[in-house]
């Protein structure tokens, strides 16, 4: 029980009899501490004091919107000799001299978050440093550069990079990638929302050596297009994400339904030149268990029913066709018939989904969540 609850508890908890102190101190209790529960009451002195106790023992510390540490909690963080998984996010104290100090103690970490922090290319020459990192979130951090990002590749560095979130960083270009694309060419999955900046040349740049992605998620990057699919298309696919173009076509769903035989997730909301064309291509593959064509709004019944109805169609767990205002009780009904396994089906705004719609999902056993709103649905 004790393993659930936060450090302000826990500590209340310890004073209540010698028995539950005693069992305050096993010490599997404080392999995973979360600061972040309780951010707004955490000072340097209950960072310090908790760390030198049970360090030897901590391999995961999230400080997650700690905004009130300083040098005492980050030197206390780099004698954590053992420490796997660290979330830095939002620490307002956090510098590149902390992050130094973290780098000279901390050579077990995995896992790396420091977005929203105002690293800059000092940080990211230090990164080589922990030899064995997979996981590194740099999301919105601002003040980094594309040379920053050289250090990735330079010496040990960090080679072994299989998830990367740049997220937000519209300072990186072309080039940046590029560098990326030279020092973890492992990158297997790779976060880029927020990126207005972002054009296919930096897809193109990236993809020249890391072939190994299997997911990407650019949500709001209004800029890319076709090519970036004619790119990722070297890649075996599993997951991609891309919302807020008005450049991509059925094109993508062609090259898709042609070089990804494997991909289970496919998230395309908002895409507005995308047609009945592009589900029906995609209609042959196996895999999909997600299918997210919110505010594409010329798709219609004569595409979600040749896509319920191919190979995907009983394996299909998500389904979100919110402001799809084509689609009809027609579709809902072969949705109903043909997808056995669904549990996310989401309407919103499908006006002409009526009350006839509605009864045939009545017989779905597996939906756990449906969303009706702005629909013709009545009592």
């Amino acid at each position: 029980i004790f393993h659930y609850i936060n450090l302000v508890d826990l500590a209340r908890c310890a004073e209540v009899s010698q028995t539950w102190m005693l069992l305050t101190l096993n010490s599997s209790l404080w392999s995973d501490i979360n600061f972040s529960s309780v951010k707004h009451k955490v000072q340097d002195q209950i960072v310090v004091n908790t760390l030198q106790k049970w360090r030897p023992y901590v391999l995961h510390l999230n400080l997650r919107g700690c905004y009130s540490l300083h040098w005492p909690s980050f030197k206390s963080i780099s004698e954590c000799k053992n420490l796997q998984d660290l979330n830095l996010s939002e620490c307002q104290g956090l510098n590149d001299e902390s992050m130094r100090l973290i780098s000279k103690g901390c050579r077990a970490l995995l896992y790396l978050n420091l977005s929203y922090t105002d690293i800059t290319n000092g940080t990211l020459r230090l990164l080589p440093s922990f030899p064995n990192l997979q996981y590194l979130s740099l999301a919105h951090c601002r003040k980094f550069t594309d040379k920053g990002l050289l250090y990735l590749g330079s010496g040990r560095g960090c080679h072994k990079l299989i998830y990367l979130d740049l997220s937000g960083c519209i300072q990186i270009s072309v080039d940046g990638f590029r560098n990326i694309a030279n020092g973890c060419s492992g990158i297997q999955d790779l976060l880029i929302n927020e990126m207005p900046t972002l054009t296919d040349r930096c897809i193109q740049a990236l993809v020249e050596k890391c072939r190994q992605l299997t997911s990407v998620v650019c949500l709001d990057s209004p800029h890319l297009s076709d090519t970036t699919f004619k790119a990722l298309a070297e890649c075996k696919l599993v997951k991609v994400s891309i919302e807020g173009s008005n450049q991509i076509t059925d094109l993508s769903f062609e090259l898709m339904s042609k070089y990804c035989p494997y991909i289970r997730h496919i998230h395309m909301a908002d895409c507005q030149k995308i047609t009945d064309a592009g589900l029906k291509m995609i209609s042959p593959l196996k895999h999909i268990l997600v299918l997210n064509v919110a505010d594409c709004i010329r798709i219609s019944d004569g595409g979600v029913r040749p896509f319920v109805q191919g190979s995907s169609g009983a394996k299909l767990r998500e389904l979100n066709l919110t402001n799809c205002i084509c689609v009809t009780d027609a579709s809902v009904t072969e949705i109903a018939q043909r997808c056995h396994e669904l549990t996310y089906l989401n309407l919103r705004y499908c006006e002409n989904v009526t009350d006839g719609g509605m009864e045939a999902l009545g017989n779905m056993s597996s939906l756990i969540s449906i969303d009706i709103s702005g629909t013709s649905i009545s009592d």
